[in-house]
């Protein structure tokens, strides 16, 4: 049975993420900072994992270690505070870096040496991460991290090739959850279906691809 690991596994898209994982026939660990009874009534594993906190990091790889390698590793878990240029709050802006830029870097390389040959490695950003997208402004902190993101997991999927791990960079569309308060054009059940239809596809010839869930490949 395939082991996937998904990050900010207790809600929204990383919620629905297991959900489907799980009717694929994989054995799904789901982090979570605190507890998340819904993924326990998945049938997933819990673990706790704050993305930001190196220790947390380095813990979890250590109660991962000597178990079955990873076959899927879903960077997820996301933050995101609404500003525009007249509410900059400095402290919003580091907390997106560390929680959409760093957390999933940091976590990916501590958890390399658990990843089975030929894993994948999905790394959910935004296109709001997209410079040559960008056409309404605002959003600084959010478009920032996920520009920051996005050319850090390009430099994974660089570094895990010779390894033979792909690397997906993946937008899963505006979606209704809580994050978005709501609003959005799709569920959280169609986005999770798009985006592990392009898992799915993803190889070692496709590894550093920045696209939407609905399979349209974005700028940069």
């Amino acid at each position: 049975m395939p082991l996937a690991l998904v990050t900010g596994a207790n809600r929204g898209i990383g919620l629905e993420l297991c959900r489907q994982l799980i009717a694929r026939g994989f054995e799904v660990i789901g982090t979570s900072r605190g507890a998340a009874p819904r993924l326990e009534r998945l049938g997933a594993r819990v673990e706790r994992l704050e993305v930001t906190d190196p220790a947390s990091v380095t813990a979890l790889a250590e109660r991962l270690r000597g178990g079955p390698p990873l076959d899927l590793l879903i960077n997820n878990a996301g933050l995101l505070v609404r500003d525009d240029l007249d509410h900059i709050d400095p402290a919003a802006l580091r907390a997106q870096f560390d929680t959409n830029a760093v957390g999933p870097i940091v976590l990916t390389a501590a958890l390399v040496p658990l990843l089975s040959p030929g894993a994948k490695v999905a790394v959910i950003t935004s296109r709001m991460g997209s410079i040559a997208d960008n056409t309404s402004g605002g959003a600084y902190g959010y478009r920032m991290s996920k520009a920051a993101l996005n050319a850090g997991a390009a430099s994974l999927a660089f570094d895990l090739r010779e390894r033979g791990i792909a690397v997906g960079i993946l937008h899963p569309g505006y979606v209704k959850t809580d994050m978005t308060e709501g609003r959005g054009f799709i569920t959280a059940d169609e986005s999770a279906r798009g985006l592990l239809d392009r898992i799915d596809e993803l190889t070692p010839a496709t590894t550093g691809t920045f696209r939407h869930m609905n399979g349209e490949e974005l700028p940069w």
